[in-house]
C-alpha cells in the first residue's frame, strides 16, 4: 500500500515501538523520506518510507483511548487534591501563554488547562517560527507563565549529547527562551518551561528557563509540560514550585523534566 502524508505508522527498524503521523513526505534522489511526529508522545524523526507499516485501526484506536484514559485521570487526580478556595476569598491564578508546534496537541492542551479553571493562551505555532513571535505574543498577552513547546529529537540517539545541531528543534526553544528573558521586565519574573522528548535540557536551561527536558534524553509525556504550568499557576505567590515537590505527578520525574523551580503564581485578593 502507497503510504501517504496523514497515514499512521511505525517503523520497522525500531520494532514498531512508536506510533507516528507522517506530516510531510520529501522526494530525494534515492528514496521518498516520511518526516513522522508522535501520535500519543511528542517526538519528531524521519524514516524512508521502505522502513514503515501503517499501523491497524485497532491498534491505532487503543492507543488514543488510553491517551485520552489516561488524560482525564490526570485532571481528576488534579481536582481532587487541590483545595477549593473559599467562596468569599477572589483568587488570581497565574496567566499561561502556550505556543505549541503541533496543532493537535495545542487543541488537547487548551482542552485540559480549560478544564482546570486556569487563564490560558494556547497558540499553535511552528517551532522555527517560535523564537520569532515571542515578544510580541508577550507584549500582547503578559504571561505570568510561559510553556514552549511542540515536537523535538536527537538526530543521531545517543551521540552528540552537547551539539545542539544534532537537535530537531532544541536550537528554537533555546532562542525563544533567550528572547523571553530580554522582554521580561520588572520584579515579577515569567516562570519557563521549555522543551520537549529528547531535547537539550542543559542549552534550554542555561537560556534562562525555570523548567525544561529531558535531563535523561528520553520521550517526555504529553501531560508534563501542562503539569509544571497548572503547578505553578496554582502555587501561592509566596511558596516555591521545585522539582522535588511536582516531580512524583511526572510520569519519569526528573529524568524527563528537571529545573531550578520558580515562585507561584497564585494570589488571593
Amino acid at each position: 500500500m502507497k503510504l501517504k502524508k496523514g497515514d499512521i505508522v511505525s517503523r520497522l527498524s525500531y520494532d514498531q515501538d512508536i506510533a507516528f503521523f507522517i506530516s510531510d513526505i520529501i522526494k530525494t534522489r534515492n528514496e521518498d523520506i516520511a518526516i513522522l511526529k508522535g501520535l500519543t508522545i511528542r517526538i519528531e524523526a524521519d524514516a524512508p518510507l521502505y522502513d514503515l507499516k501503517l499501523l491497524e485501526e485497532d491498534r491505532i484506536y487503543k492507543l488514543l483511548n488510553e491517551f485520552n484514559s489516561n488524560l482525564e485521570n490526570v485532571k481528576k487526580n488534579i481536582l481532587i487534591n487541590k483545595k477549593l478556595p473559599n467562596k468569599r476569598s477572589k483568587v488570581s491564578y497565574g496567566k499561561i501563554l502556550h505556543l505549541d508546534g503541533d496543532k493537535k496537541y495545542s487543541e488537547k492542551s487548551q482542552r485540559f488547562y480549560r478544564n482546570l479553571g486556569l487563564d490560558v493562551i494556547v497558540k499553535n505555532i511552528k517551532e522555527s517560527r517560535q523564537p520569532q513571535l515571542i515578544e510580541y505574543l508577550l507584549s500582547k498577552y503578559n504571561p505570568d507563565i510561559l510553556v514552549v513547546t511542540g515536537h523535538d529529537g536527537m538526530i543521531k540517539k545517543g551521540h552528540n549529547f552537547n551539539d545542539i545541531y544534532n537537535y530537531r528543534n532544541s536550537k528554537y526553544f533555546v532562542e525563544t527562551v533567550i528572547k523571553a528573558r530580554m522582554w521580561e521586565q520588572g520584579a515579577n519574573r515569567l516562570a519557563i518551561f521549555a522543551g520537549a522528548c529528547q531535547s537539550y535540557y542543559e542549552a534550554i536551561m542555561e537560556a534562562g528557563a525555570n523548567f525544561a527536558s529531558s535531563p535523561a534524553r528520553i520521550l517526555i509525556d504529553f501531560k508534563d509540560p501542562l503539569i509544571v504550568a497548572e503547578q505553578i499557576a496554582k502555587t501561592d505567590a509566596d511558596r516555591y514550585v521545585s522539582i522535588e515537590k511536582i516531580k512524583n505527578l511526572l510520569r519519569d520525574g526528573e529524568r524527563g523534566v528537571s529545573g531550578i523551580g520558580t515562585l507561584g503564581k497564585k494570589i488571593n485578593r
